[in-house]
């Protein structure tokens, strides 16, 4: 009964909500009883798995997702952050939210290092506790740049609530240094109960933050020594996670060239015609787990994505390259726009996978798959038959759409919170990056080559040899191959922010199909204007001020603590 009780009131300090810059009465969690044995602080970690983002979070509505770029339109009501007209908010959950949490892992910490016990008994939930705080940190650096350091589970009467921010490299700075931690006690990946972070998921989150920050800093013109440097920690570490060898891109031989697109939407149950399930993907480093029983997705994301409902950018589709690995403006393999699917052709596979080409059949969660052998009865259930866009830009796209037999909403596929595939193309920029701009072939192979050429087998390898042929920019072309293969991601206006080009890309129109040839026979009418260049304009009038690289701090937390001070020209 005391061990029962005891459980409870630390389940019940896990779910209790205090903010570092807005708290409530000070927490009794001095009671070293409390924290006597390794389980209580398992037990307190596992609260720590709901921070991880999901569908909903990063697919549908955060800072990070897609929408929010220049890749995607929805058909719904104008994006205030894509067009540039958000507001300084009175609070904001993602400032509050986060400090609440690192309070938590603070308070892990902290207990930890008073634990009567064998240490080795907690270095996983201590691991997790570093991991979770350094994300969180993270979250806040993306956003709002500068912020404040704390590393104990501060009160109310704490001197720290009323200091100014701490400059967004030292932040980094303890970000990364948390990561190493987190690597050094967290156990490999392989020997965890599925779902929880191991080493190589803290080696993997750093090549991410080293990356963000060290490129912010070059492009910026804060400080560039200081840029390669954070570079080269996230180089560091993505190597280390290659050199691992526990996990690699995701690949099927029956399932060819369409390996990708199956891989997203992975259950265990019959979802592909190679009988493949969640346990034969070997890419997601660290992934929010969902199941068909216990816990599926809750968001129809098939009905929501399906065809034109999310209207992708003629600039995303133009970006897919042709065959011989050139441009499109650069390729003899480019056959044009005058048929529906002239432009299609000799691309990119991932390009037919993850967007929508006319002509071919689609299947949802309704008129679904009935083998996967592509015989004439699935092929007359199919959702849509020789599909051709009526709407929307022209371009679909079918990523995270199912095509099984299940109820709005029941999907199971797992979130990939972090996977292979980025921390090859972390590994890539952050070489380029730290070397001034230069990359060996050597480094490219084991990196960006390996995602390039995964549905590509006959594409040609990025070289050096080759940029200089082909009078490419293999910064342009590294930042290609990442915005292809992390499209709908969540990384994407994130990328555009540290790249330091988001006052370029942001504010172009969102365009669609060039409106000519067949399209005019097959679309009469698209109801939209259409400019110089003969392309559909589906959205316009966006902007992207000097002041949208980082976002307001709430007025709540201003008035709270003046010295904070707001972002520049907010």
């Amino acid at each position: 009964m005391n061990r029962i009780v005891k459980y409870m009131a630390i389940a019940a300090m896990a779910l209790a909500s205090s903010s570092c810059l807005d708290l409530v009465s000070k927490e009794d969690v001095s009671d070293s009883n409390l924290w006597s044995e390794a389980g209580d602080f398992q037990l307190f970690a596992n609260k720590f798995y709901d921070w991880l983002p999901n569908f909903g979070m990063v697919y549908a509505d955060n800072v990070h997702c897609d929408r929010h770029s220049d890749l995607i339109s929805y058909d719904q009501a104008r994006d205030a952050q894509s067009v540039g007209i958000h507001t300084v908010p009175e609070s904001d959950g993602d400032y509050t939210g986060a400090y609440d949490r690192i309070r938590r892992c603070n308070l892990l910490i902290r207990n930890a290092e008073r634990f009567g016990g064998n240490m080795e008994d907690i270095r996983q939930p201590l691991g997790e506790a570093y991991f979770f705080r350094a994300w969180n940190y993270f979250q806040l650096l993306q956003k709002f740049g500068d912020v404040i350091i704390v590393l104990e589970p501060i009160d109310t009467d704490s001197p720290l609530l009323f200091q100014g921010r701490d400059d967004r490299a030292l932040v980094a700075d303890r970000i990364i240094e948390d990561l190493w931690t987190a690597s050094e006690l967290l156990r490999p990946t392989a020997d965890l109960v599925e779902g929880r972070v191991g080493s190589e998921g803290a080696l993997g989150l750093l090549s991410r933050v080293g990356l963000f920050e060290g490129t912010w800093q070059i492009n910026h013109k804060n400080d560039e020594t200081r840029g390669r440097a954070f570079c080269a920690e996230a180089a560091k570490a993505a190597k280390a996670v290659i050199d691992g060898g526990k996990f690699w891109l995701f690949y099927n031989a029956a399932l060819g060239d369409a390996s990708q697109k199956y891989m997203f939407i992975l259950e265990d149950v019959q979802c592909n015609g190679a009988g493949l399930t969640k346990a034969d993907n070997h890419e997601y480093i660290i992934k929010r787990c969902f199941d068909t029983e216990l816990k599926t997705i809750g968001r129809n994301l098939t009905t929501e994505i399906f065809f034109q409902h999310q209207r992708v950018n003629s600039k995303f589709a133009d970006m897919y390259l042709c065959q011989d690995g050139l441009p499109i403006e650069k390729s003899p393999l480019f056959m044009g726009r005058d048929k529906l699917t002239s432009e299609w052709q000799n691309r990119d596979h991932r390009m037919r996978y993850t967007l929508c080409q006319p002509g071919d059949d689609f299947w949802n969660n309704q008129n679904s798959r009935i083998d996967w052998s592509g015989s004439d009865a699935e092929i007359a259930a199919a959702a849509r038959r020789n599909a051709i866009p009526s709407g929307g830009t022209g371009y679909w796209h079918q990523k995270w759409c199912t095509e099984r037999n299940v109820l709005d909403g029941q999907q199971s596929f797992d979130w990939p919170v972090l996977r292979y595939a980025e921390v090859l193309l972390n590994y890539a920029e952050a070489t380029f990056e730290a070397n001034g701009g230069q990359i060996s072939d050597d480094d490219l192979n084991i990196s960006l080559n390996l995602t390039r050429t995964r549905v590509n087998k006959q594409m040609p390898l990025l070289s050096n040899a080759f940029v200089n042929t082909h009078g490419l920019d293999m910064r342009e072309e590294i930042r290609r191959e990442r915005t292809l293969e992390l499209f709908q991601e969540g990384f994407r206006y994130d990328d555009l922010r540290r790249w330091k080009t988001a006052e370029t890309e942001m504010p172009m129109d969102i365009t669609g199909i060039v409106w000519t040839g067949e399209w005019q026979e097959k679309w009469a009418n698209p109801g939209v204007p259409v400019n110089a260049d003969g392309r559909l304009v589906i959205e316009s009038e966006r902007q992207f001020l000097p002041k949208h690289y980082l976002f307001p701090l709430p007025t709540s937390q201003l008035q709270l603590n003046p010295n904070l001070k707001q972002n520049p020209r907010w």
